[in-house]
């Protein structure tokens, strides 16, 4: 059953009789620390080193922070360890929370980066005040995502399964019309340079691109489809680990082809994420030993794909060009593990300046979330949206009155913490991770209702990657993903696929062990 020990690599178990399995495994777990000392053990010796290391650690502000480190390192231990699904939300939320909690706050400190505002008087009082009450919200957060936590969980009533002879139909016809999309698109602007240069330009006071999200959401499911195709043919095939490196390297181009040139890195690691997921799902599970050629792509392909996001193709012209770029847009590998894979300091100072000067700053009072619920609506039927989270994200850094909308905003992307505190205040962060929680509890339950083989573990990987980036992302950014990625694939696999009836007798046992790793 998914997001369990029965997951994990199995190779491990080969040659070795049922019988024997579970007590080895049992001697070994027996043998090891548990993930909650082993946890505290490494946050603890890391902070007692940095603290050691330099005066500027030797402050109250990492007594939470480290506390933080410990709750999100337990999870993370648990998935390193292989007790969790290599796809469990659960140990990819906790893998990342310890950057984003932990380690972010000390790497700002220690290469004394900060956002080009005002500072408070010392910046690792509010880290600090942060990490109160990230705390806070951690503990909120496992709570909540614990009410799931049943013994027992009953199987879906229903099994999907794919039909060939259906998707033969179907999925011809889904990538003529995603494929004419594209091709629409790259017309519309002269060509892929075309594109490419006129991505970031103004057009009638807009950008080039605004009003054309539904088309996108058409034409980059191209890549998707393909990848849904080349599944439902390898699943009844060994397909070796070369061909599927071969197959992800043809992927990256088509997604690059299909939306990754406009200038937006998750649109290709989402999808990548997706990709890898779906194969480890549904052809063979994915060896635990890639992790960190993942993670290593993911930081070369974040950092060398900034240069073009800033710089257009400017950032292909040479050396000196993208120095000139790194120069003016402070595109710095600091900037892709504190801007884009953390949210510390702009947290800490949301927080500092709610707490000094409330006064003059207007709540938000739910209307980006409020957003992110009408990207969901047709344009046709509300051609007007609510303004998202900029204008409060805009004064609360550069003062009140600083916001004009097309001309002077802040781009900056504040997190599940940071949104809740612009939209009700200080006292929202808690609740926010504790709706995170049930809502990754409930995520969780409901995928291991799912039988081996059900074609909707197709759809898993994307709704954990967005589980994992819900701590650093905003609510219409993760709206407008789902709005995006699925609506097509999720057509494509409804009309492709045959609902069968399940009985409702059996139960799954939820809570597994090591020594049920067979």
């Amino acid at each position: 059953m998914y997001f369990s020990a029965q997951a994990a690599n199995r190779s491990q178990w080969r040659g070795i009789p049922d019988t024997n399995r579970a007590e080895i495994a049992r001697s070994v777990a027996a043998s090891l620390p548990s993930s909650t000392l082993l946890a505290m053990f490494l946050c603890i010796l890391t902070s007692t080193g940095v603290a050691l290391s330099s005066e500027r650690f030797q402050h109250w502000f990492l007594i939470p922070i480290t506390l933080c480190g410990i709750i999100a390192s337990t999870d993370a231990i648990e998935w390193l360890r292989g007790k969790l699904d290599l796809y469990d939300p659960v140990g990819l939320v906790g893998a990342f929370a310890v950057h984003f909690f932990f380690l972010a706050p000390l790497l700002t400190i220690y290469w004394d980066e900060f956002l080009p505002v005002a500072p408070p008087p010392d910046w690792r009082d509010w880290l600090g005040a942060m990490g109160i009450l990230n705390l806070v919200g951690l503990v909120a957060y496992r709570i909540c995502r614990d009410v799931f936590n049943r013994r027992t969980v009953r199987p879906a009533k229903t099994y999907w399964r794919l039909d060939l002879t259906k998707l033969r139909f179907v999925a011809p016809v889904a990538l003529l019309v995603t494929g004419a999309a594209q091709a629409a698109v790259y017309a519309k602007f002269g060509g892929i340079t075309g594109y490419m240069v006129t991505r970031a330009s103004y057009v009638g006071g807009k950008l080039a691109f605004t009003g054309l999200g539904w088309v996108f959401m058409i034409s980059e499911s191209f890549p998707i489809i393909v990848t849904l195709v080349g599944i439902a043919y390898a699943r009844k095939r060994h397909v070796s680990w070369t061909r599927i490196a071969v197959g992800l390297f043809l992927m990256f181009v088509l997604l690059m082809l299909f939306g990754g040139l406009r200038g937006s890195r998750s649109n290709t690691v989402d999808a990548l994420f997706w990709i890898v997921g779906a194969i480890h799902f549904l052809i063979r599970p994915v060896p635990r030993k890639v992790i960190g050629v993942g993670v290593l792509f993911l930081l070369l392909f974040l950092y060398a794909y900034g240069f073009y996001k800033s710089g257009g193709l400017k950032a292909f012209e040479g050396a000196e060009a993208r120095a000139e770029i790194a120069q003016k847009h402070g595109r710095t590998f600091h900037t892709v593990v504190l801007g884009d894979l953390g949210r510390a300091d702009l947290q800490a100072y949301i927080l500092y300046r709610l707490v000094n000067d409330s006064a003059h700053f207007k709540y938000a009072l739910g209307r980006s979330y409020v957003t992110a619920l009408t990207i969901f609506i047709p344009h046709w039927i509300l051609p007007e949206r609510p303004e998202t989270i900029d204008q409060e994200g805009t004064e609360i850094q550069a003062g009140s009155g600083s916001y004009v909308p097309d001309v002077f905003k802040s781009s900056k992307v504040y997190g599940l913490a940071g949104e809740a505190m612009m939209n009700f205040g200080i006292v929202s962060v808690p609740i926010a991770y504790a709706v995170f929680g049930l809502l990754v509890g409930w995520f969780r339950r409901a995928v291991r209702r799912l039988a081996p083989g059900d074609i909707r573990l197709f759809f898993v990987p994307l709704c954990v990657y967005l589980c994992t980036a819900t701590l650093g992302s905003d609510s219409p950014i993760l709206a407008y993903g789902i709005a995006k990625f699925l609506t097509i694939p999720v057509v494509v696999v409804y009309l492709s696929s045959i609902r069968l009836r399940r009985s409702a007798s059996s139960t799954v046992p939820v809570a597994q062990s090591v020594a049920q790793l067979a």
